[in-house]
């Protein structure tokens, strides 16, 4: 798929009053036009995301969606607005799949945090590999629904009564949860996916310039270099080993900072 993707698609993107209420269905029910009833927003939600699921973002517009469900594409517009609002209601949807158990954050979080924000990074993680097209949309504005809210709020939860600020919760999360975002790219490139402009994997890659690569790498000027990479071809710089590497310094640092808040 064309990397041009990851910059044409910002979460957040719709008209504010016409997304939020698509979002949190306050909208006016649409009317009903050549005497389709099974036409919704949330039917055209589903069928948007099977979309992107099989074919990638850079596959997603209102006619592929209409095609899909077997309606006209301005059918879709009755419900809605276009494909920035739409996007935000993919996003929405997919973020209720992250497990949130309906038990309370207990008020004795100060000893189990770190477990609750290591399973946060994970959930996200295997999120964005259920869904790689949301490796492609900007999410600097998430969209403001009821399930990104639910969402934050849990997160909020597992670093609650720890010791930190609210400014410094909401750095934590987007620290664990960045990184999370970040390894995934890297795994879903690595297999020649979603984000890889090429549509190779990193061992075709490997396989095609290591050799030539191995002959060029003079190891006298770039001992370092020459070591390194010959290291990290022949573990094929794994992205799973990376995300729980970074992860667990991530949570290092954080309970360093908690640590030093209990001992001051």
């Amino acid at each position: 798929m064309a990397k041009d993707a990851t910059k044409d698609h910002t979460g957040g993107g719709g008209d504010p009053a016409r997304s939020l209420a698509l979002l949190w269905r306050k909208q006016t029910q649409a009317p009903v036009r050549n005497g389709r009833r099974d036409l919704s927003v949330d039917r055209i939600v589903a069928a948007a995301v099977e979309v992107a699921d099989t074919d990638g973002l850079i596959a997603l517009s209102m006619r592929r969606v209409a095609d899909k469900l077997n309606v006209g594409t301005m059918s879709l517009y009755t419900y809605v607005p276009g494909k920035a609002e739409l996007i935000d209601l993919m996003l929405d949807t997919v973020y209720a799949e992250l497990d949130r158990p309906r038990t309370p954050v207990p008020e004795s979080n100060r000893d189990c945090w770190r477990d609750r924000l290591e399973q946060v990074a994970r959930d996200s993680w295997d999120l964005y590999h259920r869904h790689p097209w949301m490796l492609g949309v900007g999410v600097s504005r998430p969209p403001l629904g009821p399930n990104v809210m639910a969402k934050y709020d849990y997160e909020l939860g597992t670093v609650a009564g720890i010791g930190l600020s609210e400014i410094e919760m909401d750095t934590v999360l987007n620290l664990v949860i960045g990184h999370a975002e970040t390894s995934a790219r890297r795994a879903v490139e690595a297999t020649g996916g979603e984000t890889d402009s090429v549509g190779v994997s990193d061992a075709q890659w490997l396989a095609a310039h290591g050799p030539v690569l191995t002959t060029l790498l003079d190891q006298e000027r770039y001992p370092l270099a020459a070591s390194v990479v010959s290291a990290v071809g022949t573990a094929a710089d794994d992205p799973k080993h990376v995300f729980e590497f970074g992860l667990a310094r991530i949570l290092d640092g954080v309970q360093a900072l908690v640590e030093s808040r209990r001992g001051s």
